[in-house]
């Protein structure tokens, strides 16, 4: 009953603008100047206030939502993205695309669709994120799609790398503009000198 209620409630937050997106900074460490933000997805219920990510995105996935709010991340990001370029903002956006969302056949086709009215620009400043296990769950498709998008001029980071059973022989394979090493690999690093 819980789990229909929650999709229930994921549903009409699509429907009704209860998503809204935050835009975590980078920052390039040797300038100190913000190089790009990275979007993050966030829910304002009506009754309960903003619900954590890790409560609302697992079940996301499991019900059919993911591809739909995925679009609806997409095309937010990329808006966001164009009107700072507007405003002078020479800046990158990061979006996270889901393992199914990735997968789905039209994806590139759709993203072209999307990047189409805003010009090569803001497709070279587009940078998808994608989990290391999304990315090797079908390594030729991926690589494929990958090769598609970058078409386009979008850029690939691989996220929470070494979390999976990725080798260098994938990393070789993947056409990766950015690794993102999980950060139980760089937690305590200036403290523990193993």
């Amino acid at each position: 009953l819980a789990r229909v209620r929650s999709e229930r409630d994921l549903r009409h937050a699509l429907e009704n603008g209860e998503f809204y997106l935050v835009y975590q900074p980078m920052m390039n460490l040797q300038s100190g100047q913000i190089s790009g933000a990275e979007a993050l997805l966030r829910w304002n219920h009506p009754e309960h206030g903003l619900v954590p990510p890790g409560q609302f995105l697992p079940l996301v996935e499991h019900t059919g939502l993911g591809i739909a709010l995925g679009r609806w991340v997409l095309a937010q990001g990329v808006s966001q993205l164009a009107a700072w370029q507007r405003e002078g903002l020479d800046i990158t956006v990061s979006i996270n695309v889901s393992a199914r969302h990735l997968q789905e056949p039209a994806f590139a086709d759709e993203l072209a669709e999307l990047l189409a009215p805003h010009g090569a620009d803001v497709a070279r400043h587009l940078v998808l994120e994608v989990l290391e296990t999304a990315a090797l769950a079908d390594i030729d498709y991926t690589c494929e799609l990958m090769q598609r998008c970058r078409a386009l001029g979008v850029r690939f980071a691989l996220d929470d790398f070494g979390t999976g059973y990725s080798t260098f022989t994938y990393l070789k394979r993947l056409p990766l503009d950015v690794l993102k090493i999980d950060r139980s690999f760089v937690h305590q690093m200036l403290e523990n000198h193993q």
